[in-house]
């Protein structure tokens, strides 16, 4: 499916596509509204229907991708609340696997994330991910998630890299749409991002369903 001799520089995102989703889909849903709940005397489903609510109202900004925009927000300390989950962190199968078959391969590796750099910290603590790449990105450090064009511009000038010999795997399609525009050659979603949730069915970009469906033809 992926055509790895067009391909010099393979970018990969975190959350839902090397990691899964799980970890943030219980603490953004269950762990902090119970949380805020606590802090505010509410029950937990009228604290839970009030952060789903904030949350779409910043989706897509960095914002929403923001510890330290959420701990102002809420009155909690963001970073130290995902820590008490951080067991839930786990890398999705066959990634290690993929990392090193491309790494063999001679490709250039990069993973950019919208992450908030204190949760990309956390993460990359828990996984020892980080030695795998020759550099780590957060979108914070552009000021622009990566759904805007104003990411790739950045990233590009910080890492040069030719869009066109590079393959892009992410399971966000806002995210995908937003790096064909831009012009990366290849783009590729996860069908399932997070473990404790069905597969989806993915028809405007080829799909896979883990890592071992990457390495057909690598190497």
């Amino acid at each position: 499916m992926i055509a790895w001799d067009r391909v010099d520089t393979v970018l990969l995102d975190m959350d839902g596509t090397l990691l899964d989703l799980r970890f943030d889909t219980h603490f953004w849903q269950e762990h902090l509204p119970r949380r805020y709940a606590e802090r505010h005397g509410l029950d937990f489903a009228e604290a839970r229907a009030e952060l789903l609510a904030r949350y779409r109202r910043v989706e897509g900004t960095l914002h929403w991708y923001c510890v330290d925009y959420w701990t102002r927000e809420l009155g909690l300390d963001v970073a130290l609340l995902k820590r008490e989950v951080e067991h839930l962190i786990a890398v999705h199968p066959h990634v290690l696997e993929f990392l090193g078959a491309a790494r063999a391969a001679g490709k250039r590796l990069l993973l950019a994330t919208n992450a908030h750099t204190a949760a990309l910290a956390l993460k990359l603590e828990r996984t020892r991910l980080g030695a795998c790449f020759d550099a780590v990105v957060s979108a914070h450090h552009f000021g622009a998630p990566k759904e805007h064009c104003g990411f790739w511009h950045a990233l590009a000038r910080a890492h040069p890299f030719v869009p066109a010999r590079t393959v892009l795997f992410d399971d966000s399609l806002p995210v995908l749409r937003a790096a064909a525009a831009y012009g990366i050659g290849q783009v590729v979603a996860m069908k399932r991002p997070d473990s404790g949730a069905p597969e989806r069915q993915v028809a405007e970009f080829p799909a896979i369903a883990d890592f071992r469906d990457a390495m057909a033809g690598l190497g």
